[in-house]
């Protein structure tokens, strides 16, 4: 058995161990293999986190050009070894470059109309994250035009939104204020009020250095002054605070005039205090004082006088006497100034302040009271015609009504307007506004009149209506904006509130005689003694969101949404005076409602042309326009609630050939929901002799309105060109038809007689619009010592009325041209002839309706003369020659202003004698012509002949602006500092 087995086990042992063995070899191969690697691993250094980016960099600069301003729309490109970016410069300069990886780079700017830069090279400090760059200075471009070389920067470019003016081109005497200045650039018209009209246009608010000035008044800012200070003079549309921040441009701009001062004279204390007396209780006093120190502003003005109105020649605060063109050329028929008539008794004070609170608050408060009365005698004589249906022949024919008026008005107003600016600068990359703003007005108007009407309507009216009103006005505005660490991307939100709360109360004591023969033996009286009491309280309340996302360098995609909520809460009541006092309210003479309007705006804009380098600018996209309107009106127990929803396109398009030359085509569309008393399908009598009947199914109206403009300014000529057209399309007009109805009076016994009232209803047409257009043609010469300037405007506006439910088409052309030149050889002699013709013509479509046609040619000449240094004398003289305006009314007056005025005090002092229509002719004329096919015109009173003695001083001391750190200054495109 045992031999058996060991046998056995050799023979297993045989067949078997190969296999083992092989197995246990792989085995211990692979044991090996794993030792090994675990020998490897173990002499291998831990795993280790990736290593941290290298650090990154903002870097920020300004470019400027020679005069110290930002170029606006410069194309920065910045590279080096690990970038490649480019970006463009904002409307201060300024560019931005973010997450720049090296520290080393080299940078190039560019920009139309300048030099391009060389190529700069830098090296900074790797560790600093926020870079500030020295301003980069660019050169203005030289060009070689027909073997002529031009230099330096022309005196007119046009930027933007903006033209500019360079002051160092044009030369006025020494100590002369802006106004002088402005008198001698083109296109500029200045009034002797401080008023001031830019190619056409009014301008209506003035900045600066980017900033408001002492509550944006033109007046102060222009007549107080000094033209030294001043390096660059600027007219620019302003679409608000907002549209500055954002880009975004809704609506249409405002002119606003902004100042910006030379670097070396932008700190300085000024003091004018001027007072003067003449006869008929004639006297005038004023006191203006700033304080400017960069950015910060701080005023104090005060006037006091008894002056005519639109009597031209230096009633401002004290400035230089004549030499201004106000109101020539102005109104069909009246003298060389412009206005009312009448006098006026006025005293008015302001303060303002702006300035910082440490280095992220800026404040700006401003406070302002006035006091006015206003004593005026207007005599008007006006056409009205009816059309009315012959009972018997189911004929219709016209027949006019007319009437002579006199006015005599006595008007007392206060006032006061306080408003503060809070800005914030939270960070680089939030911005903060807050506005709050009280006003409250107080007004006594008392007007006694004596209206006696002939023909259709035949009747007199005698009587006085007292009226006192009070106004208190509260708002707020609040205005949040983010920056995003994408160039330009940004997004803002604005919230308004305003609330404005009117009491009125009136007292009719009114005498109507109606004829009802017209031989005028049968009479009956009508008398009016009764109260109106007004209340409306208007609430509103405003917020708008807006997105602004960049797609190129020169393009960008803006989104902007708003809703507007207006509520009105009206109340009307009239009670009798019977017995010395007043009656319970009358219903049928009452009016009492309450409404809402809500308007929501979605506008989506395509914006293309965004760099300096670019010719093209336009922008194309479309608002919606959801609306509601909704009330009730409780007097006669009615309530409404309509909705409508508009579509309106956006189109701007801008092409600039230079800095000088461009021409731009701007379309706007704007819906207007009728208001709440056109769509009451009820009899509205609280005015018994014009009820109202409104009409429930009127459409929205909407006006398409395209601008066109052309701006051209030869330097080697100095030559400048303006021109401008407008237009507009009327669609679903609300018209009033005016229907001559029966009111049968009861006589004695059983008889009755006939009065006619005119009722008023409203429906919608179409065919209503106007074409306008306007132009300016400057030419200076020998060195600005000569100015050329041709300019004049043509506007055409069809209207449409109905009467008696007939269809009438009346269209107004009118046609206006002026020549004045500006004559200034020499610096003691100056003298400024002017002419202009004004042509008005209307005609109506029905028959019997009267067309009228007025022609005015106005001859003006104002000068001065400067005699043995210290002594000047000035004067102004117009003669007017009108056709076409009633006899009654009309004149052709020759007035002459005149002064003698002696400088002291190294002519900061001045002792002024003034006389003002010498001849006693001024008197003030209009004609307004109705789209009901008649015309008013107007002759108002102006005791204008008296003389004045005036004294005037003024101090100032300038000096320039210095950078904190021993920096240099550095300074935005609107010359703001920074």
């Amino acid at each position: 058995m045992n031999y058996f087995n060991r046998v056995t086990a050799r023979k297993l042992n045989a067949i078997f161990m190969p296999e083992y063995l092989q197995r246990f070899k792989k085995l211990s191969i692979i044991l090996l293999m794993m030792f090994s690697f675990t020998e490897v691993f173990s002499q291998q250094p831990a795993k280790q986190d990736p290593p941290p980016p290298l650090p990154t960099r903002q870097i920020s600069g300004i470019v400027k050009d020679s005069t110290d301003l930002g170029v606006i729309g410069a194309t920065v490109s910045l590279t080096s070894d690990r970038d490649t970016l480019k970006t463009s410069t904002n409307s201060d300069g300024i560019f931005v470059f973010k997450e720049v990886k090296s520290a080393t780079y080299t940078l190039v700017v560019q920009s139309i109309g300048y030099a391009k830069s060389p190529v700069m090279r830098f090296k900074q400090n790797d560790m600093i994250p926020r870079i500030v760059m020295d301003p980069i200075m660019l050169k203005e471009e030289k060009n070689l035009l027909n073997e002529v070389v031009i230099s330096g920067a022309p005196a007119i470019t046009y930027k933007t939104d903006t033209v500019e003016y360079k002051a160092s081109d044009y030369v006025v005497r020494a100590n002369s204020t802006v106004d002088e200045l402005l008198k001698k650039m083109e296109g500029m018209e200045v009034g002797n009020d401080g008023t001031l009209v830019h190619q056409g246009q009014n301008v209506t608010k003035a900045k600066l250095n980017g900033k408001e000035y002492l509550g944006g008044d033109i007046a102060n800012a222009i007549k107080n002054l000094p033209a030294e200070i001043v390096d660059r003079i600027q007219i620019v549309d302003d679409y608000g605070d907002q549209a500055a921040r954002t880009g975004i441009k809704d609506g249409d701009p405002e002119k606003v005039l902004n100042i910006t001062t030379r670097t070396d004279k932008s700190v300085g204390n000024m003091l004018r205090v001027n007072g003067g007396i003449g006869n008929n209780k004639r006297y005038d006093a004023g006191l203006f004082g700033t304080r400017i120190n960069g950015n910060q502003n701080i005023g104090v003005n005060a006037k006091f006088n008894n002056t005519v109105n639109g009597v031209a020649g230096g009633g401002d605060n004290g400035g230089d006497s004549g030499g201004g063109r106000g109101g020539r050329g102005g109104n069909q028929g009246s003298s060389n100034s412009s206005g009312s008539g009448g006098t006026t008794t006025s005293g008015n004070g302001s303060f303002s302040i702006r300035d910082k609170v440490g280095k992220k608050i800026e404040y700006n408060l401003n406070y302002g009271f006035s006091t006015t009365r206003t004593k005026s005698l207007n005599d008007s004589y006006s056409v009205t015609p009816n059309r009315v249906r012959d009972t018997v022949s189911g004929r219709d024919s016209t027949v006019n009504t007319f009437a002579n008026s006199i006015i005599n008005g006595d008007n007392i107003s206060r006032n006061h307007n306080l408003r503060a600016e809070i800005e914030i600068n939270l960070d680089s990359n939030n911005f903060l506004r807050f506005v709050p703003t009280f006003k409250y007005s107080l007004s006594d108007n008392k007007r006694n009149s004596n209206v006696k009407q002939t023909g259709f309507l035949h009747q007199l009216r005698d009587g006085l209506n007292s009226t006192k009103n009070t106004r208190p006005q509260l708002g707020a505005s609040v205005f949040y904006q983010h920056i995003f660490a994408k160039s330009r991307r940004n997004m803002s939100i604005q919230a308004d509130f305003n609330s404005n709360d009117q009491d009125q109360e009136t007292e009719q004591d009114i005498n109507i005689i109606y004829y009802l023969s017209q031989d005028e033996t049968e009479k009956r009286d009508s008398v009016v003694n009764r109260i109106v009491a007004r209340k409306n309280l208007q609430n509103n309340y405003r917020g708008s969101f807006t997105y602004v996302e960049p797609l190129t360098l020169n393009t960008q995609l803006e989104l902007n949404a708003q809703v507007n909520y207006n509520g009105y809460d009206n109340t009307a009541t009239t009670r009798n005076i019977i017995n010395g006092g007043p009656s319970n309210v009358i219903d049928s003479l009452s009016n009492i409602y309450n409404y809402s309007f809500t308007q929501g705006r979605l506008a989506l804009n395509y914006r293309f042309g965004l760099s300096n380098m670019s010719k093209v600018r336009f922008s194309l996209g479309v608002t919606a326009v959801p609306t509601l309107l909704s009330g009730t009106k409780m007097s006669l127990g009615t309530s409404t609630s309509r909705s409508s929803f508009n579509l309106i396109p956006i189109a701007r398009f801008e092409y600039l050939w230079s800095r000088q030359q461009k021409i731009a085509i701007n379309y706007s569309g704007n819906a207007v929901e009728p208001t709440f008393d056109q769509i009451q399908p009820v009899r509205d009598v609280s005015n018994p002799q014009n009820p109202i009947v409104g009409n429930p199914d009127l459409l929205s109206t909407f006006v398409h309105s395209v601008n066109a403009s052309y701006n051209n300014y030869i330097p080697n000529s100095k030559l400048n060109m303006t021109f401008n057209l407008n237009s507009s399309l009327t669609e679903n007009s609300v018209v009033r038809d005016n229907v001559q109805i029966i009111d049968q009076i009861l006589k004695e016994g059983a008889r009755k007689d006939t009065i006619y009232i005119r009722e008023t209803r409203y429906l919608n047409m179409n065919g209503v619009y106007k074409v306008g257009g306007n132009y300016n043609i400057s030419k200076q010469l020998n060195n600005r010592k000569y100015n050329l300037s041709l300019s004049g405007s043509v506007n055409y506006d069809r209207r449409i009325s109905m009467n008696a439910s007939q269809q009438n088409v009346n269209t107004v052309l009118t046609m206006v041209e002026r020549f004045g030149p500006r004559i200034n050889p020499t610096e003691w002699f100056e003298i400024n002839p002017f002419v202009s013709y004004n042509y008005t013509r209307s005609e109506n479509s029905l028959e019997g309706f009267i067309d009228s046609r007025t022609n005015t040619l106005a001859l003006n000449v104002d000068g001065r003369v400067y005699l043995w240094d210290t002594f000047l004398f000035g004067y102004s003289a117009s003669k007017n020659y009108v056709s076409g305006i009633n006899a009654n009314v009309t004149s052709n007056p020759f007035v002459i202003n005149a002064y003698l005025e002696k400088e002291m005090f190294n002519r900061r002092g001045r002792l002024t004698l003034q006389a003002f229509d010498l001849l006693n002719q001024n008197n003030f004329v209009s004609r307004d012509v109705s789209q009901d096919g008649g015309y008013t015109d107007t002759k108002s009173n102006a005791l204008s002949r008296y003389f004045m003695l005036r004294f005037s001083m003024r101090l100032q001391k300038w000096s320039g602006a210095k950078g904190k750190g021993g920096r240099g200054i550095m300074r935005r495109g609107d010359g703001s500092f920074m």
